[in-house]
């Protein structure tokens, strides 16, 4: 039940990644004269880069000045056109999006669904999975959405926002949104493009506001990440959030009485079910002397474990942590 997170800037490439704009210089040979000669290295060199810089900038990576990927971005430029106050169907969000997005309705989707979940920016209703358990959301076409009051008066302005066509050159949408607040750190990202990869922890909300506070004051501050699902932190070797640093994360764990023991809260990317799996192959590989593991886990975490007659729960503690 111990899990490291390690915190990356990014890892660069060796070479420097052309800008967005730019274009490889591979001019090919003419295919029709025999004694052309076709220098593959260097056409697959920069095709190469191309590629990593699109992936970079385009898919993967989020910006710096609104914390957002471009679907992402998409996805909040297409809801912000369609607010008029009331539920939208996610389906009909999905399609309004591609009109941005040119990278097909799942991606869209699986991104609008792990907007919805960080409960910041989209307000729900159905069915929008739950990240304690790991069970996904229903179907597009049954669960809705639309702006929360957060998002509406810290993510829009449209005349401070700067524009760009859409890929087909029919609409425009926002290079960045101009954002009041640093959703970076609020919601946390995850992404792996090429040569690049980026992996930023969330911060609590009140946490941050007050750093920000104290920041504009002067002040010195610590800030730490802190989980959706809970669990306690490490953080003695966090190195501000820099790379290298390693957060060690771990389940909360109570004793109800002498011969059971109840698991509350989770590590931040595992889930009840994934932690009960990891508990029973300890079992069975005789590290842990449970006799029952009963997964009750609904709105909050509950994993009842009951030992076996004997068994110490402080030792049974320590084995779960050194275990799974």
């Amino acid at each position: 039940m111990d899990d490291e997170i390690k915190d990356m800037e990014g890892q660069t490439p060796e070479e420097e990644i052309q800008g967005q704009d730019s274009h490889s210089d591979y001019k090919p040979a003419d295919r029709f004269d025999a004694s052309a000669v076709h220098h593959l290295s260097g056409m697959y060199k920069n095709w190469f880069l191309d590629y990593a810089s699109y992936v970079i900038l385009e898919r993967a990576v989020p910006h710096i000045e609104d914390g957002l990927k471009p679907v992402q971005r998409r996805i909040l430029h297409s809801m912000k056109r369609m607010d008029d106050g009331r539920y939208n169907k996610v389906a009909n969000i999905v399609g309004h999006t591609m009109q941005f997005h040119p990278h097909g309705d799942a991606s869209i989707g699986d991104a609008l669904v792990q907007l919805g979940q960080k409960d910041l920016l989209i307000d729900t209703q159905g069915n929008w999975g739950n990240i304690l358990t790991g069970d996904r959301a229903a179907a597009p076409r049954y669960i809705e959405a639309r702006l929360s009051k957060f998002a509406l008066e810290t993510v829009f302005n449209p005349k401070t926002t700067e524009w760009q066509l859409s890929y087909d050159g029919r609409n425009k949408e926002p290079i960045t949104l101009p954002v009041k607040f640093p959703l970076l750190l609020a919601q946390g990202a995850e992404g792996i493009a090429v040569g690049l990869s980026s992996k930023i922890l969330p911060h609590n909300l009140n946490d941050i506001c007050d750093a920000a506070i104290k920041y504009l004051r002067g002040e010195e501050f610590n800030l730490y990440p802190d989980f959706p699902t809970g669990g306690s932190i490490d953080a003695s070797k966090y190195n501000d959030g820099q790379r290298g640093g390693v957060l060690k994360v771990r389940a909360k764990v109570e004793k109800l009485d002498n011969k059971t023991l109840v698991i509350r809260e989770v590590p931040y990317t595992k889930t009840a079910s994934s932690l009960q799996e990891s508990i029973t192959k300890a079992v069975e590989k005789g590290k842990l002397k449970i006799r029952r593991v009963e997964d009750m886990t609904a709105s909050e975490v509950e994993i009842q474990l009951h030992l076996t007659p004997g068994t110490s729960s402080d030792k049974t503690i320590d084995a779960l942590y050194a275990f799974t």
